[in-house]
């Protein structure tokens, strides 16, 4: 039975760009007092247990959160390629895994705030929430380039880190072999662009930027920045926009 979890969310004003870029037409975001959950799935299009955890990431859809599926290769040898499977994503699914001092990676694998979450499903509702630990302040520059101000805040560990994402909806693919073999799958929140953005020491103020793939046509984007510590994975702050 999935249980459920309850977060307040971050209050944050937000401007989003339409189809064309303009100086008056931007996508911009400020974070809020309380840190914004982030819930990463690692899952794969050659596991059989994997889509009810797919189709339960989709209801997460209007929740305040940073949601990532990271789609993962190491199923592929069954037979099926996931096409949104790449390398990094199971390198990040082993740094996870180090944190919680795992000895070996699965999917699906819920993932809440850097903590492996067994207990998954369910909505995020509101209560009371942790403050965050950093400020975001992100603003759209061009055309698929975005540059962010992060600021630590008293509280924060000494050293922090950040990585950028690229998540899109509504994505399907029709199962040709491998343990889903027959199975129409739905996919959203599908990470298309995964970025490191460095590590960083003291309290000063620093600007991050990033170019990010184009948006694919027919498929929301969301552009994500999640700051945390590179100790623990334990998120710091998170921003995620519509541009």
């Amino acid at each position: 039975m999935w249980g459920a979890i309850k977060f307040v969310a971050a209050s944050a004003g937000i401007v989003c760009a339409g189809a064309a870029f303009s100086s008056e037409n931007t996508c911009s975001l400020q974070s809020g007092r309380n840190k914004l959950p982030v819930v990463e799935l690692y899952t794969s299009e050659g596991c059989s247990s994997c889509p009810p955890a797919d189709r339960w990431l989709s209801h997460l859809k209007g929740q305040s959160a940073v949601v990532q599926a990271f789609h993962v290769g190491y199923w592929d040898q069954l037979g099926w390629v996931d096409r949104f499977a790449t390398p990094a994503h199971t390198v990040r699914q082993r740094q996870v895994a180090a944190w919680n001092r795992q000895s070996s990676i699965y999917t699906p694998q819920a993932v809440l705030d850097g903590k492996d979450w067994r207990n998954w499903g369910g909505t995020l509702d509101k209560q009371a929430a942790e403050p965050g630990l950093a400020q975001i302040s992100l603003r759209q520059l061009g055309p698929d380039q975005f540059e962010a101000t992060v600021t630590p805040v008293a509280g924060a560990p000494a050293h922090w880190s950040a990585y950028w994402t690229v998540t899109e909806n509504g994505y399907s693919s029709k199962v040709q072999a491998g343990e889903n073999a027959g199975e129409f799958l739905q996919h959203d929140f599908v990470v298309r662009q995964y970025t490191g953005a460095g590590v960083y020491t003291g309290e000063a103020a620093q600007r991050l930027t990033f170019r990010s793939i184009a948006s694919t046509p027919d498929h929301s984007r969301q552009i994500n920045l999640v700051v945390f510590d590179p100790q623990t994975g334990k998120t710091l702050q998170a921003i995620t926009a519509p541009c």
